[in-house]
């Protein structure tokens, strides 16, 4: 079992990753829980959690709803739903609500908890690669709105967040790719070596291998709750969240303008990464030769993990720029990018030039 803490004072919370955790968590909540999945994920996973909570030794009052699988399900309407089935049940604010499945599932849960009664206790328990190595750990909650991604939400912290790695084995290859597309990222942000130990690990990734899965999810835990414990809202005065928004920018249009259906998040995210290091080497924020590096060696990962790294065909350059300007590190008609300096650092870079981006979008 491995431990990691989000330091964040009297909201900080533990990450317990361990293969079988599944079988044994819930000792500790509430007497009260929502259990929140998908129609996709709940026979697979949330179904045997919310009998076993009603029924162990510590019997719990469980209501269990489900949303539709996809991204179309983190909605204002999915969420006010959730809200009838809280309401019909009598669910009070000394009741916590369980996240079982990937961001999105996670993401609108979590909102649900954030605006329910002004927010109840929120326990994550991902079930995709993406939402172990990211959208679990942090406390950002959201839903969709038509024109751009998470415009709205809420930071609600997770009490506690469990990850079982034998989750991934029911994982579709396709969520498996996109969630390694997030993985790659931390090493682009914040450890050169993790980028490395990532290239010599991909294919045993890819395999499923228990140990290297394991590592994976502890290092990207590990970086973004260290990033989360400097700066929880991602302030501008501070700024150190940002980074983890590298390919956010451009990768959140792809999905928006997908009708979030197209790509998954991390496919998104791939492309969105391929333009911010395109556009890096564009405006000089990393010398001409490193970039190069860069752009080579994370493509290389990319099309071994058969993620995307073109803008999808028919995507037009106005509608991408309309959705880029929703982003929420845009200031009006400002869009802002995080870009490397080098693979493992990166720095928040404004006002991007307009002629310079549609280059790096390859139009």
């Amino acid at each position: 079992m491995t431990l990691i803490k989000v330091p964040l004072g009297e909201r900080s919370y533990k990450i317990k990753i361990e293969s079988g955790a599944l079988q044994t968590c819930g000792e500790n909540w509430p007497d009260e829980l929502a259990v929140l999945s998908n129609e996709a994920v709940a026979p697979l996973y949330a179904d045997a959690l919310a009998a076993r909570l009603k029924t162990g030794e510590v019997a719990h009052r469980v209501l269990q709803f489900n949303a539709p699988a996809g991204e179309t399900s983190k909605s204002l309407e999915w969420t006010s739903r959730a809200y009838d089935a809280l309401a019909e049940n009598r669910f009070t604010r000394r009741g916590g609500v369980v996240a079982v499945g990937g961001g999105v599932v996670g993401d609108w849960a979590g909102f649900v908890a954030a605006t329910w009664m002004r927010g109840v206790s929120f326990i994550q328990v991902p079930t995709t690669l993406l939402a172990m190595v990211d959208s679990s750990v942090g406390g950002k909650t959201g839903v969709n709105h038509p024109r751009a991604k998470n415009l709205i939400g809420a930071f609600h912290q997770p009490s506690e967040v469990i990850i079982d790695p034998l989750c991934l084995q029911t994982l579709p290859p396709r969520e498996l790719c996109a969630g390694l597309a997030e993985v790659i990222k931390y090493g682009v942000i914040a450890d050169a070596e993790f980028f490395v130990w990532l290239e010599e690990n991909l294919d045993a990734a890819l395999a499923l291998d228990a140990d290297v899965l394991e590592k994976i999810i502890a290092r990207s835990c590990e970086i973004k709750a260290e990033v989360v414990g400097e700066d929880e809202r991602e302030s501008d005065s501070i700024g150190r969240r940002a980074i983890l928004n590298y390919g956010h920018t451009a990768g959140h249009a792809f999905e928006a303008i997908g009708a979030y259906g197209e790509l998954l998040h991390g496919e998104a995210i791939a492309i969105g990464m391929t333009v911010s290091a395109r556009l890096a080497k564009l405006l000089g924020t990393i010398p001409e030769s490193e970039a190069d590096d860069l752009i080579a060696r994370q493509t290389r990962l990319f099309e071994r993990a058969d993620l995307p790294t073109q803008v999808p065909n028919g995507m037009k350059e106005e509608e991408i720029f309309a959705a880029m300007a929703l982003d929420k590190k845009s200031r009006g008609a400002s869009l802002n990018f995080i870009l490397p300096t080098k693979i493992g650092h990166v720095e928040k870079f404004a006002d991007a030039p307009h002629e310079a981006v549609r280059e790096a979008l390859g139009f």
